[in-house]
């Protein structure tokens, strides 16, 4: 496939939100592996503190400082951060006022804590901070610059594990906030930073969700609210998906309650399985159960594409998540030109 051919050609922050329980930490990893292929470097951070990045790479807990965790297709390399609001804190104050050492001080008087909890959108600016400043920094000079030019960005794409969709537009949109609260100086040209990055056409906000009532009607009002906020909103990725088991045809008629149970019967008698009436008239329930859910599917799907924005399956893997299903699951999303 050509890069003509993918979707999100051009940006370089992969924001992804979902409701609890669809599995958006397991399509981040997917996705930052499938940004990587053909050898790129990127960066997935998680900031919810949950460390569920490190078990999907078979890695120990992910300290505040960006670790490799996999080598993707085409020699490629992802690395992964977890970011901690009092760590960024810190940080910042040795960063901007050179107080690393008041910072400690105000760390263990719990003045971090009480800080954050009394102005959640401190913590939110200093995790979205973290992000976006990835998504900028350079190499050294000298590391790889052109004459006369800036030096390489460190990182090809950045992809964020954000928070669940019904905080994520308040999560994103707080260093709005607090820019309009500091008129000047280093936290407002910090917020301008940040903003200039979450808000440009390099940054998308994708939503992943599950084929389910639910999680359908959260990712829809989740779009709806950052679109709201004048942010990007990036494409729909259907998590878990299994593919029917039956034609459609039968399916058609099964969810209807239309099942052959003699057919069933007979099949089953030639194969030699004792029980055959009584298994096929059990079957034939769990057929037509399959065929309601499947058409239940199928208008959960009419309602996303009713977003008007691209959609992606991300298969359901029989063998649980682990790092060679992650590398199945990249591929597939590169197969369908999400990245």
């Amino acid at each position: 496939m050509s890069s003509r051919d993918r979707d999100w050609d051009g940006v370089r922050l992969h924001v992804v939100t979902g409701k609890g329980g669809t599995g958006k930490t397991t399509v981040a990893a997917s996705l930052a592996l499938a940004l990587a292929a053909e050898g790129g470097k990127v960066l997935l951070v998680e900031v919810e503190g949950r460390q569920g990045i490190a078990p999907l790479f078979g890695c120990p807990p992910l300290p505040y400082e960006e670790r490799g965790v996999a080598v993707a297709s085409g020699g490629g390399t992802v690395h992964a951060l977890a970011v901690d609001a009092e760590a960024a804190l810190l940080e910042y104050l040795e960063m901007f006022y050179g107080l690393r050492r008041a910072g400690e001080a105000l760390r263990r008087f719990g003045a971090v804590d009480f800080a954050t909890a009394i102005a959640p959108g401190v913590r939110d600016v200093l995790l979205t901070g973290k992000a976006t400043e990835a998504v900028r920094r350079r190499s050294g000079p000298g590391r790889g610059a052109r004459r006369g030019g800036r030096s390489p960005l460190v990182y090809d794409a950045v992809v964020l594990d954000a928070p669940p969709t019904g905080r994520v537009a308040r999560f994103l949109n707080a260093t709005a906030e607090v820019a309009g609260l500091a008129r000047v100086g280093p936290v407002r040209n910090h917020a301008d930073q940040v903003m200039e990055v979450i808000r440009s056409p390099e940054t998308v906000v994708h939503f992943v969700t599950l084929l389910e009532e639910m999680p359908v009607q959260e990712c829809l009002d989740g779009i709806a609210e950052v679109r709201g906020v004048g942010l990007n909103v990036g494409g729909i990725l259907v998590n878990m998906v299994r593919p029917p088991l039956l034609e459609p045809a039968v399916l058609a008629a099964a969810a209807e309650g239309a099942v052959d149970v003699g057919a069933l019967a007979r099949g089953l008698e030639a194969a030699g399985l004792p029980g055959h009436e009584r298994l096929a008239r059990e079957l034939s329930g769990e057929v037509v159960e399959h065929a309601r859910h499947m058409r239940m599917e199928a208008g959960a799907r009419d309602r996303l594409a009713g977003a008007g924005r691209p959609c992606y399956d991300v298969a359901f893997l029989d063998g649980g998540v682990d790092l060679a299903g992650l590398h199945r699951l990249a591929g597939s999303l590169r197969d369908q030109g999400a990245v």
